[in-house]
């Protein structure tokens, strides 16, 4: 029996979980999962300002450990490993998880683990839902949009990635330009139901690339807005929405046909979006594969994703130093 205690905080949500567990998927237990979010302290500015994100960090993250422990009836001394997130991220932020689960580690003398942000959003789609299987996997976030082939844990091949803006940055920067509130992706899919998503012809960027592009599709609404008069607010949100999507699913479903497997995944927080879902789940129902997607409350930031992570880390024998500096710019698949 294991019990990890994982902190996320790559971004601007403070996480603590702790999950125990024996060897297979179906014999771990989250124990408890505690986040605090800021959007309202960021939504003033309409994004996120970094040394705010950090000194709320610093407030909230001895408030959950204590939260979690106590959710979870279980002292700190008997928990098994620590475990944080050490990238991508700000690295402000990063740093004040990273900082307390090394010294969570060192004070009880139990293993460390840094976890990539990335590879938490990797596997949640597998949280609850059995074995980890070979899949072609589309992380798509505020900060991330790629297509991963999933060999196995460890075991990745980066497919393609956005070139420019991710699609969450996309919608976030869409929804300013709308004059719209923060974070963008739940304001205008709120918005896009009922709308005509064929009123306006924006473009699909990118359509015969693996890698991704939605800076095209902002400029685009840019140009269009001071063109449109009246009542067309619901159209042109569900028209940008759809023409995100159609890029996500077309390159998502060519990859799992290219790369012959048998699974598709979809996490990170855009995947949160239903239309998002809906279509790319009917595109893998009509075509054969299996489609998983990861619970609503795994795709925003958390660090139940983590201690996940961490935990099948830990069962695989993987482990890191407590001199294992973080990095903003940690790449899924190592160069080379």
């Amino acid at each position: 029996m294991k019990t990890v205690l994982a902190l996320e905080t790559s971004c601007d949500e403070t996480g603590v979980a702790i999950m125990r567990g024996r060897n297979g998927y179906s014999n771990s237990e989250l124990l408890s999962s505690e986040v605090a979010s800021q959007i309202a302290e960021h939504e003033k500015y309409g994004g996120i300002v970094p040394e705010i994100a950090s000194r709320n960090h610093l407030v909230q993250a001895p408030r959950l450990l204590e939260r979690a422990t106590r959710a979870a009836r279980i002292e700190m001394s008997t928990v098994d490993a620590f475990a944080a997130t050490s990238g991508p991220g700000l690295a402000s932020s990063l740093m004040i998880g990273a900082s307390i689960a090394k010294g969570l580690a060192i004070g009880f003398g139990k293993p460390y683990l840094a976890i990539n942000h990335l590879e938490g959003h990797l596997l949640s789609p597998f949280f609850d839902n059995g074995e980890l299987k070979p899949n072609v996997s589309l992380i798509v976030s505020g900060g991330h949009t790629m297509l991963v082939e999933v060999h196995g844990l460890n075991n990745y091949r980066l497919i393609g990635r956005t070139v420019d803006d991710a699609a969450g940055e996309a919608f976030d920067k869409v929804a300013k330009l709308l004059g719209l509130g923060y974070p963008g992706g739940p304001e205008i899919e709120r918005r896009a139901r009922g709308g005509d998503s064929a009123r306006f012809d924006l473009p699909r960027s990118m359509l015969d690339s693996e890698n991704f592009s939605f800076s095209g599709l902002k400029t685009a609404v840019r140009y269009l807005l001071p063109k449109l008069r009246g009542d067309f607010l619901a159209d042109l949100c569900a028209s940008f929405q759809q023409a995100v999507i159609e890029v996500l699913v077309r390159k998502t479903m060519a990859a799992a046909q290219k790369y012959n497997v048998d699974l598709v995944t979809v996490s990170g927080g855009v995947s949160c979006n239903q239309e998002l879902r809906r279509q790319l789940g009917n595109a893998c129902a009509r075509d054969g594969f299996e489609f998983k997607s990861a619970e609503a409350w795994l795709c925003t930031d958390n660090a139940a994703m983590i201690a996940f992570a961490a935990f099948l880390r830990l069962r695989a024998g993987f482990g890191s130093t407590v001199t294992e500096e973080i990095d903003p710019n940690l790449p899924l698949i190592a160069a080379g």
